[in-house]
């Protein structure tokens, strides 16, 4: 009898530790999202992109409403497709309008497009098409949108699955755009394999996180104009007129960084395959500290106080508890 209760033990006293470890590193706002992918806090609300096609809604109390979407196109089956950026306007309060991302299909391929949706009676319409017909292959879509220091939206477009757009200048795929409200815009960054993160420090400067070929990871330094190697370079290597990134998970290691954000000074990456939040020093290159507990993680988001984060364990590629996907608070 002694030796089957130290069995189960063994066995089963793992998840609760370790539900007590996440309860002690992080609270939860809100629980049972559907593969949500960005964040967003307007006052006390937060609005969560979710891959599947809808926009949660989450109110002070955790309670959760999942919003339609209503776009021009079906969106894509394409693995790692669906709704995924998502930015409340400048605006909000006014026009209830915000950027938003998605992958569809036309003709039997995938395509990205950027369009305005806005929020009426609790269904967001499309409304405007930015950009569109921008060619994506099953993978690596990219997606990322934020509105910069400077107003502008930005982009991230992934490579589609074909190492050659990243430095193909006739193809949007494997670039960051800054755009303007009216759709026009321009090329800003070249060279990237597919772009998961920006996100500026007090400074207005410019950074993005990076999935690798095979494990090195990067965290660039982004500027206006300048290339970033794939695939000519990767990880720490070098090439005059290339750059290299400022933090690689190394040659050894994969990450599959998502979503970035600065909070207090460090900059917080989130991880999928890596399954963990990051603490970083972009000053001195360091990845200081990993929380970990929570499975895939794919978004991070700082309103200055707290540090908020999401849970992507429904998307295909995880282990999904009953609660899953989750909303959390830091507690630090």
């Amino acid at each position: 009898m002694k030796k089957i209760l130290v069995l189960s033990l063994l066995l089963f006293g793992c998840s609760d530790e370790t539900s007590t470890r996440n309860e002690v590193l992080a609270e939860k706002v809100a629980t049972n999202l559907d593969t949500p992918w960005s964040i967003n806090l307007y006052e006390d609300t937060f609005y969560i992109s979710e891959r599947v096609g809808t926009i949660a809604k989450i109110n002070k109390n955790g309670k959760v409403e999942h919003q339609n979407v209503e776009l021009s196109s079906d969106l894509s089956r394409a693995s790692e497709a669906g709704l995924l950026g998502f930015v409340l306007k400048k605006d909000f309060a006014d026009s209830q309008k915000a950027f938003a991302y998605y992958t569809y299909d036309q003709d039997g391929e995938a395509f990205n497009r950027v369009v305005t949706i806005k929020l009426e009676d609790g269904t967001w319409r499309e409304t405007t098409i930015h950009l569109s017909e921008i060619p994506t292959g099953n993978i690596h879509h990219g997606g990322r949108l934020e509105i910069g220091p400077d107003g502008f939206l930005y982009v991230t477009i992934g490579d589609a699955g074909n190492p050659d757009n990243a430095q193909d200048i006739r193809t949007l795929n494997g670039k960051i755009l800054r755009m303007k409200e009216d759709g026009t815009f321009e090329v800003f960054s070249i060279g990237h394999r597919n772009p998961q993160g920006l996100a500026w420090d007090k400074d207005g400067i410019l950074y993005e996180s990076e999935h690798g070929q095979f494990a090195n990871d990067e965290i660039n330094q982004i500027t206006q104009g300048s290339n970033y190697g794939y695939p000519i370079i990767q990880g720490k290597e070098t090439k005059e007129g290339l750059e290299t990134p400022i933090i690689t998970s190394g040659d050894n290691e994969t990450w599959a960084p998502s979503g970035i954000a600065f909070h207090k000074g460090k900059l917080y990456v989130v991880t999928l395959r890596g399954e963990a939040v990051k603490v970083m020093d972009v000053s001195t290159g360091e990845v200081e500290r990993s929380i970990t507990g929570f499975g895939r993680v794919r978004d991070v988001y700082s309103d200055g106080e707290s540090l908020y984060f999401i849970t992507n364990n429904t998307d295909g590629r995880g282990t999904p508890k009953a609660d899953d996907d989750v909303l959390y608070k830091l507690k630090e």
